[in-house]
């Protein structure tokens, strides 16, 4: 089983953390679908420490969702470490993750995310300070490196763990490939034979038998689903299930799928206020609908949607006409 420092997970199957996504609404719901961690998106050191409200806000944990793990990114060790004592001191995170991997040129100008791939040594001393001003156990999240020439995640990995790190995540691409081309699984193997804590394994885990492939391959501890789970928690469940059991569950069906986009809509309206919470529901909402024949109508409408009684109205209407359209193809 998945463990990290004393916190013991239910399975080894771990919602990855995704920036502007992951928000205790979208945790929760994916929590309830069975996985053994949540990560909590990541949140700028500077931002807690200027206790901007937008950030603090960030921080909120129910505590159904637990375990959990809040990740945090700098690139400065003063106010890295000085973030890391707040999360430590004033929020219930089981797990305190470092962002190694953020591609984007808005976080890696700062030296921060995936900057740090260039520096085996930078990566020993964050880890290591942060490690000792915290009680709770330490993580970091990193890709295999800057670019291909620049590939150094066996030199960081095994400085995380030299400074006290509980655990590794790797996503198998590099900075440069940003979320194209395919994940390199190879040196995720090679970072599990080299170190002694735990490895999640992360890229391209599209399906239950993807996941399996990765633990049973790759050998990793831990597996991370990310863009696979976008309105689409059962992947979650469907991983768990077929984990524990070999059993490949069916895919759910348009009225259940439109059901928890409702629960994850009200949740996220608790959490923000209706005006912000249906806004960024349009993303959500639209995942929730991809792969289901006949929705482009659906989707283009539900960017016109402002209030949660348009939205609402709006899928149930749709799984409505698609019950009748099964209906009527039984008929016929």
């Amino acid at each position: 089983m998945l463990k990290i420092g004393n916190i013991e997970m239910k399975n080894p199957v771990v919602l990855a953390p995704m920036a502007g996504v992951c928000n205790s609404a979208f945790r929760l719901t994916v929590k309830e679908f069975g996985a053994g961690l949540v990560c909590a998106e990541m949140v700028s050191d500077k931002a807690i420490l200027f206790n901007n409200q937008k950030t603090m806000d960030m921080l909120y944990i129910d505590e159904r969702e637990k375990p959990l793990s809040l990740q945090i990114f700098g690139g400065e060790k003063e106010t890295l470490v000085e973030a890391a004592k707040f999360v430590d001191k004033n929020t219930t995170a089981d797990i305190i993750d470092i962002n190694m991997g953020c591609p984007v040129p808005k976080i890696t100008k700062c030296d921060a995310g995936a900057k740090w791939l260039l520096n085996p040594n930078k990566v020993y001393e964050m880890v290591a300070s942060v490690v000792d001003a915290v009680q709770k156990p330490v993580t970091v999240k990193m890709r295999l490196g800057w670019d291909e020439d620049h590939i150094y995640v066996i030199e960081n990995a095994l400085a995380v763990e030299r400074a006290g790190g509980q655990a590794v995540a790797v996503h198998g691409r590099t900075r440069s490939q940003m979320y194209e081309g395919k994940a390199d699984w190879s040196y995720i193997k090679q970072v599990k034979q080299a170190l002694k804590i735990p490895v999640i394994g992360n890229g391209d885990v599209e399906t239950p038998q993807d996941a399996k492939r990765m633990l049973d391959e790759i050998g990793v501890d831990g597996v991370m689903i990310g863009r696979a789970a976008l309105g689409n928690p059962w992947m979650i469940y469907r991983t768990v299930k077929y984990l524990e059991t070999g059993e490949l569950m069916d895919e759910p069906g348009v009225r259940e799928k439109m059901d928890v986009c409702i629960l994850h809509l009200d949740r996220l309206i608790a959490l923000k206020n209706e005006k912000i919470a249906v806004r960024e529901m349009r993303k959500h909402a639209a995942w929730y609908l991809k792969g289901v024949r006949g929705n482009a109508k659906v989707r283009n409408a539900v960017n016109e949607c402002n209030t949660r009684e348009d939205m609402v109205s709006l899928l149930h209407a749709f799984a409505e006409e698609m019950e009748n359209k099964q209906a009527a193809i039984q008929v016929g």
